[in-house]
């Protein structure tokens, strides 16, 4: 038998995309063992242009990149709802979620809200508190300012308990 290298924590950033907050987590993960490092949202003026929102929120995220130094990131995938310019919108945030961390090299992996609620709580149909209650107990020192950064935690959470699975998938596939 075999044993596995040991290797040190690898530094994860979650990341809820949204116009008006999007929400940012860092945590490291060695093992089974996460440990909380930082979170917090990025809030343009809700009166800015759209470019000009997207423009802080890559700033912002741009900050949070460069202060953090994430190895890999995770981005939630947008909801989609009966709103379709909202949708679309949201998608633009989203789009700037997942270039901030590319611009720096990092790759960025995609979990939908209903694997990041399964993951954190063990039901895909989840609300915040239940999600909030859990992140308590699997983050103790995190105390998240806003329902957006405690999302972005469980995002990262959720990457940190796939990130293997995903990696040998990409592996096997060739890429």
């Amino acid at each position: 038998m075999t044993t596995l290298p040991i290797r040190g924590p690898v530094r994860i950033i979650g990341i809820d995309p949204g116009l008006r907050r999007t929400g940012w987590g860092v945590i490291e993960a060695e093992g089974n063992r996460l440990i909380y490092v930082a979170c917090g949202s990025v809030e343009p003026p809700d009166d800015l242009p759209l470019a000009s929102r997207l423009l802080a929120i890559h700033e912002g995220l741009a900050a949070v990149l460069s202060s953090h130094k994430p190895m890999e990131a995770a981005v939630e995938q947008t909801f989609v709802n009966k709103d379709g310019v909202a949708t679309l919108k949201l998608g633009q945030a989203r789009g700037v979620a997942m270039l901030a961390p590319a611009m720096f090299g990092i790759s960025v992996a995609e979990y939908a809200p209903n694997q990041v609620k399964k993951t954190v709580v063990g039901a895909g149909h989840a609300d915040k508190q239940q999600i909030a209650m859990m992140l308590k107990i699997l983050l103790p020192k995190a105390d998240p300012p806003s329902a957006d950064a405690a999302d972005a935690l469980a995002i990262a959470i959720t990457h940190a308990h796939h990130r293997q699975s995903t990696a040998l998938r990409l592996k096997v596939a060739g890429l």
